[in-house]
């Protein structure tokens, strides 16, 4: 009898203990202070205000610090979204005139993360994409990525990633500040969002009309079957429907500040 009272105080203080050293371990995808670094800087593109120490501040972050704030896909997704978003609008805000020739302003080396130099095509395609090739419908990988790409891509390509970057097109998603923690519930809005308001539905015709970056990466989306699914899940097209699928032309029009408003 005694033994088995003895037995019972030690499982109860063994779930106690159990309790309390996980209430008081981190969130996996809690924020840090390379991420949280990612949002200031976005905000100070959004209030158009001097960026220049944080700018400087991401130049020094050596590369280790790097690998090891983003040591999650979640933390990798939220921290370039961030940085893509941010640096689109510091650029196109001090000069609209880069858009005029966009295939250079989205493959120039002017971003320094860690002292490493990145284009915008590079943080989307290469870090966001996995290392994907830019005009390969998402089916086709870049044979030889950096050791930086390798080391800070995302492990699995999200397709929700397409309705959260903003590239400065009028076509572009509004730009949210993505925060790790809060990822899959920010992306799944920004999602919903995005196909409701940029698809259209012709009961009629049985035909669903999408918006052109779908078309780009629908290796990202699993093909044109996944799309469809998507659609049902997001109650953009009855769940009992098989409609056809275009795909819209972009509007490539410069839309600056365009921001989610809540």
């Amino acid at each position: 009898m005694q033994k088995s009272f003895l037995l019972l105080i030690f499982f109860f203080l063994q779930v106690t203990v159990n309790q309390k050293l996980i209430a008081n371990t981190p969130s996996y995808n809690e924020e840090n202070s390379i991420t949280k670094a990612s949002q200031q800087l976005l905000l100070l593109a959004k209030k158009r205000e001097p960026a220049d120490s944080l700018v400087l501040y991401f130049q020094k972050i050596t590369p280790a610090e790097l690998v090891a704030a983003l040591n999650t896909d979640s933390r990798k997704k939220a921290f370039w979204l961030n940085i893509y978003n941010a640096f689109t609008q510091l650029f196109l805000s001090k000069n609209p005139d880069q858009y005029k020739k966009r295939s250079q302003f989205f493959g120039n080396k002017k971003i320094n993360i860690a002292g490493q130099l990145l284009s915008l095509d590079r943080i989307e395609h290469g870090l966001l994409r996995r290392s994907k090739t830019k005009w390969s419908m998402g089916y086709i990988n870049r044979l030889f990525p950096s050791t930086f790409e390798k080391e800070n891509r995302v492990d699995t390509v999200d397709y929700r990633i397409h309705f959260a970057l903003n590239c400065g097109a009028r076509s572009c998603p509004p730009i949210a500040f993505y925060k790790a923690d809060q990822l899959d519930k920010q992306l799944d809005l920004a999602t919903k969002i995005y196909l409701k308001s940029e698809s259209t539905y012709d009961a009629e015709r049985n035909h669903i009309a999408l918006p052109a970056i779908m078309g780009w990466f629908r290796g990202d989306f699993g093909g044109k079957r996944k799309m469809k699914e998507l659609l049902k899940k997001t109650g953009v097209i009855p769940t009992d429907t098989n409609p056809s699928v275009s795909f819209k032309k972009y509007d490539w029009n410069l839309y600056l500040d365009n921001y989610k408003t809540d």
